[in-house]
């Protein structure tokens, strides 16, 4: 999947340099373990980690198109293009010659064809960078729906970019801050598109490109989901879903390294899988996460009515795969070590704390087995899928369906609490994270493409639906990504292809839930795969162990990092809701604030960041 970093400079005063450019790149080791590689001009430095997945003997990087022995083009790729081999004959149909295998010369060679237009032609998830010496510009391109990350940051006289916020910050003229906007996107749980908390940083757009010259920054959209008029019926467009979804599926088990699936026993990995399995001669890989003690601490509750390893278990044996159940106890979940390398990894402090903390866990023990995994992630966003979609109440808030009641108490099911419960009262007001949630909802309100003569009802779920696309969906796929690169292993997500995306958001509502389900069109569409205890499976959200020993781990940590006055974490912190939360008899609903405190404090402790609040 890999990593890029770069920097391009157009003042003579400060030229670009190999040393500077290496540090950036050096912070993604882990995004690509396997080779690296550097290249500088005075005027432009373009880094690459690789973590070699395709043509593991070929496609060294940055790549380069030269003429009489000077580079025209050159090139930093992290990401899969799916459709390579299709592109790749089509070019040597209009007189391109290929020296490697694999997807980044089909890259090359296409923005050598279509210039800024290869975005049209490229089916994928990635993020690159490309020089062009012949007109002294950076173009920066991210895939449609932002699968892979990409960060940039304008300078005097050029930008840094990379594909995570740290390849930036490792560059010395960068200090890290926060601002009270950027500390309000962080508790928002709005993942407001091109915002990345950090002053002065911003993320590249899903579906847009970015070129700098001389004349300066030009950003342009090439993809968004757009509004048409549905005309298929209803076996038609179950036809459609499940021609679409074997079609994705053939395409991402492409790779020259071992390829698995992430199956939890819930319709969509399970989905994933078992198409998977019928395209593989050998037995799928499979993987599930469970927790030790969990059969016994395992209770009910309006999120979660069914544990997950007995589902993953059946599917598994219904399809043939070769399967492993990763069993994490609590000890593992609260391991600083552990817990360490995801706050590191995901460069911000978030607060899904142990649900971060095991899927890090799930793919190391992944990892060594395979290099790929498969991800069911994305379809309860574009099919409908989360408990908010059916619930009028929800629906008819005037906020993002995520934080309206009765779900948006705590993101992490019953008990959890709001991120923000521990944070000084005080803070909050003077951020005004109500109003900056309000304001974030209705400007994604103003971009939804409405589709002419639309009933209410059908208008109001076009806009769950792309509130999910663009706001929901965003967040989950970074986490996902962060979590994953840190172990070095690329997931991919087949239900994020742009072609799938388009359609199902344009088929009404009253066909995605035409049997009074939640995803009704994608268990049509896919019955005839699985056991019916699956098919028929209510949803459930990724899980969270419930074993007192973890809740009794997180008080004692709270308690440690917010010991005496000048803790650094403290002065953000509502005194009287942190005795609660660390008295001997803890008052519930705040394990999602503990969890975001100890990032917090992680945070402050080794980055030295400046909040400007």
């Amino acid at each position: 999947m890999c990593g890029i970093a770069g920097w391009v400079s157009f003042d003579p005063d400060v030229p670009v340099t190999a040393e500077v450019a290496q540090a950036m790149t050096d912070t993604m080791v882990c995004r690509g373990p396997d080779a690296e590689g550097l290249w500088t001009t005075p005027t432009v430095a373009l880094g690459h980690r690789r973590l070699s997945v395709v043509d593991p003997a070929g496609s060294a990087q940055p790549m380069f198109f030269a003429r009489e022995g000077e580079v025209v083009v050159a090139l930093s790729y992290s990401g899969e293009v799916f459709n390579y081999r299709e592109l790749r004959q089509e070019l040597l149909g209009r007189g391109h010659t290929f020296r490697t295998a694999g997807d980044t010369e089909v890259v090359l060679r296409a923005y050598l064809e279509w210039g800024e237009d290869v975005t049209e032609h490229l089916n994928g998830q990635y993020a690159f960078a490309l020089w062009d010496a012949r007109s002294e510009e950076l173009l920066l391109v991210r895939d449609r729906l932002g699968i892979k990350p990409l960060y940039y940051q304008p300078v005097p006289g050029g930008l840094l970019f990379g594909s995570e916020p740290k390849a930036i910050l490792a560059h010395p003229r960068i200090r890290p801050a926060i601002d009270a906007e950027g500390f309000a996107e962080l508790l928002g749980f709005t993942k407001t598109p091109g915002h990345a908390l950090y002053k002065g940083m911003y993320e590249l757009r899903p579906g847009h490109t970015l070129r700098i010259g001389r004349g300066g920054i030009a950003v342009r959209r090439y993809w968004a989901v757009e509004s048409y008029e549905h005309t298929d019926d209803l076996d038609t467009t179950i036809g459609r879903v499940r021609e679409l979804l074997e079609d994705i599926v053939d395409r991402q088990l492409v790779a020259d390294v071992p390829v698995g699936t992430l199956l939890s026993g819930g319709l969509d990995s399970s989905i994933i899988t078992a198409l998977a399995a019928r395209r593989r001669t050998a037995p799928i890989k499979s993987f599930a996460l469970d927790f030790a003690r969990h059969a016994d601490t395992f209770r009910a509750d309006d999120w979660r009515g069914t544990p997950d390893a007995p589902f993953a278990e059946l599917l598994a044996r219904h399809v043939g795969s070769d399967h492993r159940v990763v069993s994490l106890p609590s000890e593992a979940l609260l391991d600083t070590t552990a817990r360490e390398a995801v706050m590191r990894a995901r460069d911000l402090p978030f607060d899904l704390g142990d649900g971060d903390t095991s899927l890090y866990l799930l793919f190391q023990e992944v990892r060594r087995h395979c290099t790929v995994a498969l991800s069911g992630e994305s379809a309860d966003e574009i099919f409908g899928g989360y408990r908010w979609f059916n619930h009028p109440e929800t629906l008819a808030a005037e906020t993002f369906p995520w934080l309206a009641p009765p779900f948006g108490t705590g993101i992490a099911g019953p008990g959890s609490g709001p991120g923000e419960s521990l944070i000084n009262r005080d803070l909050l007001t003077k951020i005004d994270l109500g109003g900056y949630r309000v304001r974030r909802y209705h400007e994604a309100l103003a971009e939804v493409p409405y589709l002419r003569g639309e009933s209410a009802a059908d208008r109001r779920m076009r806009e769950i639906g792309y509130l999910h696309l663009t706001r929901f969906l965003p967040w989950m796929l970074d986490r996902k990504d962060r979590a994953s690169m840190a172990a070095s292993l690329e997931v991919r997500v087949p239900f994020c292809d742009h072609r799938l995306v388009e359609y199902v958001f344009n088929t009404p509502w009253a066909m995605k839930s035409f049997d009074g389900r939640e995803k009704s069109l994608l268990r049509a569409a896919t019955r005839d795969l699985l056991p019916a205890e699956i098919a028929d499976r209510v949803k459930a959200p990724y899980p969270i162990t419930r074993d007192p020993h973890y809740l009794e781990g997180l008080r004692t940590s709270l308690k440690r990092v917010t010991e005496g006055p000048a803790a650094p974490v403290r002065e953000l912190l509502d005194e009287e809701a942190l005795a609660a939360a660390t008295a001997d008899d803890p008052a519930p609903g705040y394990r999602t604030g503990t969890e975001l405190v100890l990032a917090l404090d992680f945070w402050l402790r080794t980055q030295d960041v400046d909040l400007e609040l």
